[in-house]
């Protein structure tokens, strides 16, 4: 049986500039120092969510772009986009926590018991881990000093019982990296308390029950990758190891997901991040841990017919911000903590741009996807449990 769909652009040049009419807005905005003024807040009836939603667009938008500003780009015309939007970023990170910007996001009042602020400050610290040179290292001291200011704040923070004890251990894997300190007992317990959630075949409960969404996606797999790496004086090599099969496995069961189209199952809480639902897959094929028989240009085209999917015209306002929805403005798919600036979690799906143009995800013709090759009638090996 063959599938008739729309032919996608899945080329390199297309992805980054998907991205850049995501992160286009916010970036240009931010450099401004108007992004409290700028960006619209779209949010459930009833909430007020003002106070998170600017850092969280801030930090999530950098988390997914990370790679690609940290990239050697020899095309010219990407190269000075990318130039022009770290640039950008570096105003972005800056203008939440320097307490003398119009955007700043007030972290002494907001780094309350278990404030929304931990979280986006993780999403930054993963996107500064990710970018050291662009995102770190590209700041004066002064500067280095808020952004290490503003994360010491963050302690103060009480995480839930579920992945928010990762983001702790990821500001502080962070932290480690920007001052050579850090508090061992948040990393020690989010590593110990994800290994008693381990549920097999590669998946961990989002606390002490499963949950049937993306947040193995999302934060819970990316950010234990981060940490059990970033602290191998308290875990080892063999339990990161063991930590990175899981996100090989996961990485296969989430190339399944794609449908022929670009479609994935709907379900679950968060799906408003929408085609940042493939941040973990988007994250070994960066690291080139792809499972075995997945091929990086499987996995270029299938991610791209997502992100295609999710991102389309009505997915954007007239001003260039995103809606909430999964594949156009659709209020209700999002929850009550969700708003505008959680939205920019869909950049976890560009983590590829960070691979050279000459890497073979980037490099060979375009090739089908699993459920692609599947219902297009090919012969294929069964899927099998991770033992």
């Amino acid at each position: 049986m063959n599938t008739t769909m729309k032919i996608i652009d899945t080329s390199r040049q297309a992805w980054w500039k998907t991205l850049m009419r995501v992160a286009g807005p916010v970036l240009d905005a931010a450099e401004q120092c108007k992004l409290r003024e700028a960006m619209p807040i779209q949010q459930k009836e009833g909430q007020n969510r003002e106070e998170c939603s600017y850092f969280e667009a801030a930090g999530r938008l950098v988390c997914g772009m990370a790679p690609w500003l940290e990239a050697e780009i020899e095309d010219a015309e990407e190269r000075a986009q990318r130039d022009k939007a770290a640039r950008q970023a570096r105003a972005l990170i800056l203008g939440q926590v320097d307490p003398a910007s119009p955007d700043y996001a007030q972290l002494e009042t907001t780094c309350r018991l278990r404030s929304q602020i931990l979280v986006d400050a993780a999403f930054m610290a993963q996107g500064i881990l990710r970018a050291p040179h662009a995102l770190w290292e590209a700041f004066s001291k002064e500067e280095q000093d808020l952004i290490v200011r503003a994360f010491i704040m963050c302690r103060k923070i009480c995480p839930w019982y579920n992945n928010w004890i990762l983001f702790a251990a990821e500001v502080e894997a962070a932290l480690k990296m920007m001052t050579g300190e850090y508090d061992p007992m948040r990393v020690d317990y989010a590593v110990r308390q994800l290994e008693q959630w381990y549920v097999g075949d590669g998946l961990y409960a989002d606390g002490p029950h499963f949950a049937m969404d993306y947040y193995n996606s999302y934060v819970i797999q990316p950010m234990l990758l981060d940490v059990v790496r970033a602290f191998p004086e308290l875990f080892g090599e063999e339990h990161a190891k063991k930590v990175e099969a899981r996100a090989i496995r996961y990485a296969a069961l989430q190339e399944r997901m794609i449908a022929p189209d670009g479609s994935f199952i709907v379900v679950g809480r968060s799906i408003a991040y929408r085609c940042g639902s493939f941040h973990l897959l988007a994250q070994m094929a960066l690291e080139g841990k792809l499972p075995e028989g997945v091929t990086p240009a499987g996995v270029r085209c299938g991610l791209g017919y997502v992100i295609a999917r999710t991102l389309t015209a009505a997915s954007f306002r007239p001003d260039g911000f995103l809606t909430i929805g999964v594949c156009g403005d659709q209020p209700s798919l999002g929850e009550d903590y969700i708003s505008t600036g959680s939205l920019y979690l869909c950049s976890g799906a560009f983590l590829p741009l960070g691979l050279p143009a000459s890497d073979p995800f980037w490099r060979d013709p375009d090739e089908p996807w699993t459920q692609k090759k599947i219902w297009d009638g090919a012969d294929f090996p069964a899927d099998h449990k991770m033992e």
